[in-house]
């Protein structure tokens, strides 16, 4: 095991946290590979799935339990990993979450709850993340090519929202003046993904002088489960997830070293 990278991702047992596992199984490269899922039972399930379709991968798996609004799993999970390993060569901080109004739930009276879906998201998506790679780093820090990974969403990006409005969902436009305003999907989930940019950012400068390679992930609109709904995301243009699993991969394996401290997008680099 000892020559193998030791990778951790957050939320391996679906969507793009799974394709990523996938695509690290597929290389040639060996890897072992710290399956983090919230819930053992389904992190079960997804590696029997994976293993029955890598049956001669040269990458190992091992299931841990961790849920990063939980400080209490994050903690234990770094305990079973510095007495099993001592050491963490990459931190993929894919776990994210969208908690925002749909269009048939919104009622822009219930400021209570829009309060908690905001929150709930930047539990997940920006406070969650950043706390786990606070904990992880010293482990980090004991790898000869440290690499930290933040998957956010082309919807973080400012300069599109404010060109072309807030694609893919909406054209465009202007709302009527008056109260209340249409429905505006995805508010709280991009927010704390912008967020969590940012948080990308503040690694970068303090991991720096360790070596520490840091970058946010772009994996494109894709249509994984996060909104409930992959099949409809399909019929709006969305992608495989498979096609961000692959874009990990290729930072993991370092043909993206040129693009530290940005957000990257299979394209090139993403817009702030």
């Amino acid at each position: 095991m000892s020559s193998k990278r030791i990778l951790l991702i957050t939320g391996a047992n679906t969507g793009i946290g799974y394709e990523t596992v996938r695509a690290l199984l597929e290389s040639k490269q060996p890897y072992h590979i710290i399956f983090g899922s919230r819930s053992i039972d389904k992190g079960k399930a997804a590696i029997s799935k994976l293993e029955q379709e890598f049956p001669s991968a040269i990458s190992s798996l091992e299931l841990i339990q961790v849920d990063v609004v939980d400080d209490d799993s994050i903690l234990e999970a770094f305990k079973n990993v510095n007495d099993k390993h001592g050491v963490l060569d990459v931190l993929v901080n894919n776990a994210g979450a969208t908690h925002d109004f749909s269009p048939q739930n919104y009622n822009p009276d219930d400021i209570k709850t829009l309060r908690q879906n905001f929150n709930k998201s930047y539990d997940v998506n920006t406070s969650g993340t950043h706390v786990i790679t606070h904990v992880f780093v010293p482990l980090l820090l004991k790898s000869s090519d440290p690499r930290i990974l933040f998957v956010t969403s082309g919807l973080s990006n400012l300069h599109s929202a404010e060109t072309i409005g807030l694609a893919p969902f909406q054209p465009q436009s202007v709302p009527p003046a008056g109260w209340p305003k249409p429905f505006t999907m995805q508010a709280g989930y991009r927010s704390s993904k912008v967020a969590l940019n940012m948080v990308m950012l503040n690694w970068h400068w303090l991991l720096k002088a360790d070596g520490v390679k840091v970058w946010c992930i772009s994996p494109g609109f894709l249509a994984t489960g996060l909104g409930g709904n992959p099949e409809l995301l399909k019929k709006m243009g969305a992608g495989e997830p498979s096609q961000g699993g692959i874009l990990i991969k290729q930072v993991v394996e370092g043909e993206r070293d040129a693009d530290v401290g940005k957000v990257v997008n299979k394209d090139g680099i993403q817009s702030w």
